[in-house]
């Protein structure tokens, strides 16, 4: 099975934070529950650590509104994780008032965290509903990219 870290982040969100969001399992019985699914303990650890990452960062402080400051410039590496369809993504999302510049911040933060080569739009997705469905007080936000992701399929303009 060829699985990397996000693989295990999206089985433990799909299987376990997203149905049963009450339901607390300890950490021992994810571990065993994704080892017989197949994911090597190098990804699960690689997985917990990335959770660990953004648990850290859980309360970030409220920006309102959209985010109507600087441009972000991205680093080289950031660039090369993130195509340009991605970053375009991530600033339609700041302009739509979806991320707001701390959590923006935190997307790039845990999607450098992957250590994959190169993420796409599909991946970010993914890595922006975790980040929102971590942070208290985005569940407006949350359900927004929610509903983006699974009810439709619009296509950007740039």
């Amino acid at each position: 099975m060829k699985e990397n870290v996000l693989d295990v982040l999206m089985y433990l969100f799909e299987n376990y934070m997203y149905d049963e969001p009450d339901d607390d399992p300890d950490r021992a019985s994810l571990e065993s529950s994704l080892s017989e699914a197949g994911f090597s303990d190098r990804e699960i650890t690689k997985a917990f650590d990335w959770l660990d990452g953004l648990a850290s960062q859980r309360h970030l402080p409220e920006m309102q509104g959209k985010s109507d400051g600087p441009v972000r410039v991205y680093t080289d590496i950031e660039q090369q994780r993130l195509d340009t369809e991605s970053r375009g993504f991530i600033t339609f999302l700041e302009g739509a008032g979806v991320l707001d510049s701390a959590r923006r911040e935190l997307v790039i933060d845990r999607t450098m965290a992957l250590e994959n080569a190169e993420v796409d739009l599909d991946d970010l997705k993914w890595i922006v509903l975790m980040v929102l469905f971590d942070q208290p007080g985005q569940e407006a936000n949350y359900a927004w990219m929610e509903n983006f992701m699974f009810e439709s399929t619009p296509e950007l303009s740039h």
